[in-house]
């Protein structure tokens, strides 16, 4: 399957609002918290990736810098389309922004019982330094993992 990345925009909020609730229904962003993200270009960045083939997206993706520090604010991949390098593109992207805009570090938290996340992290040369308890609203651990550009 081919796919493209591009910038999410404004219009497409709607759209990336609604497949957030469906990848992540216990602690969905609002529609005003993408919107108030998206709205930040001067230390955000977010991302679309589309089904080339399907002309329909299938995830999404933002990262926010702020002085020498970045943080991968999401990472959101239909399961259908999971294992096909779309996360490992948007991430690899987001991380360019980052060194782009100056950071020296990379943060992110990832679920405790997503080993399939934690294993994208890894593999791009993150490490585990830090686990918050009950972070999530499920009561679910987070994970916070740095990397050091």
């Amino acid at each position: 399957m081919s796919f493209s990345l591009r910038d999410l925009l404004l219009h497409d909020v709607p759209a990336v609002a609604q497949l957030e609730v469906e990848l992540f229904p216990v602690d969905a962003w609002p529609l005003e918290m993408f919107l108030a993200e998206v709205s930040q270009t001067e230390t955000r960045r977010y991302l679309l990736a589309e089904s080339e083939s399907e002309g329909r997206l299938v995830g999404y993706a933002g990262v926010m810098c702020i002085d020498a520090t970045a943080d991968i604010q999401t990472i959101g991949v239909l399961p259908g389309f999971e294992g096909r390098g779309i996360g490992t593109a948007m991430l690899t992207e987001l991380l360019a922004e980052a060194r782009h805009r100056g950071a020296a570090e990379v943060l992110l938290e990832v679920r405790a019982d997503n080993p399939r996340a934690q294993n994208l992290y890894t593999l791009t040369g993150f490490e585990h330094i830090h686990t918050r308890r009950k972070y999530y609203r499920d009561g679910v651990d987070a994970w916070v993992m740095r990397l050091i550009l």
